[in-house]
């Protein structure tokens, strides 16, 4: 029998329970974060073209509610990973991916500005973004069709 222990304490007793469906409950708190994550990359996107519009290139800054969201998004994946290490390590990669993405994709917003060219939406953050909400899918919610997978598996 595997003893029982925590790293953080009473936060691993409530993160680490089991939600309805036999999920863990940060889980679903990083579904949440993916999907606020996302809506905050549309308010930096609509952020920046006004910016743009209103003073040119060297008024593009990043939006601070993003920035947050993708901090707060690194270390809940992180810390994900203590309690669930396969599934936490491969959350953790895929948001640093997406941060990564981000990153670039605000400096090629800058280049575009620079170049007086409209500025275009931030596809390669938003397509990292998506495949980090796909794998939170399949995390928090398999259990919904875990009865006919496991008939065809």
């Amino acid at each position: 029998m595997q003893p029982s222990v925590t790293l953080f304490g009473p936060l691993d007793t409530i993160m680490g329970s089991t939600a309805p469906g036999g999920v863990l409950v940060i889980e679903y708190v990083i579904m949440g974060l993916v999907i606020a994550n996302l809506v905050t990359r549309q308010l930096a996107h609509r952020r920046h073209t006004k910016q743009y519009e209103d003073g040119g290139a060297d008024a593009l800054g990043r939006h601070p509610a993003h920035t947050a969201s993708n901090v707060i998004l690194i270390l809940t994946s992180f810390y994900y990973m203590t309690l669930a290490h396969h599934g936490g390590m491969v959350m953790s990669m895929l948001v640093l991916g997406a941060v990564i993405t981000d990153f670039f994709e605000f400096e090629a917003r800058r280049v575009e500005a620079r170049r007086d060219v409209p500025l275009e939406r931030p596809k390669g953050s938003i397509f990292a973004a998506m495949l980090v909400l796909l794998y939170a899918s399949y995390q928090s919610l398999f259990w919904v069709i875990a009865g006919p997978w496991d008939s065809v598996v």
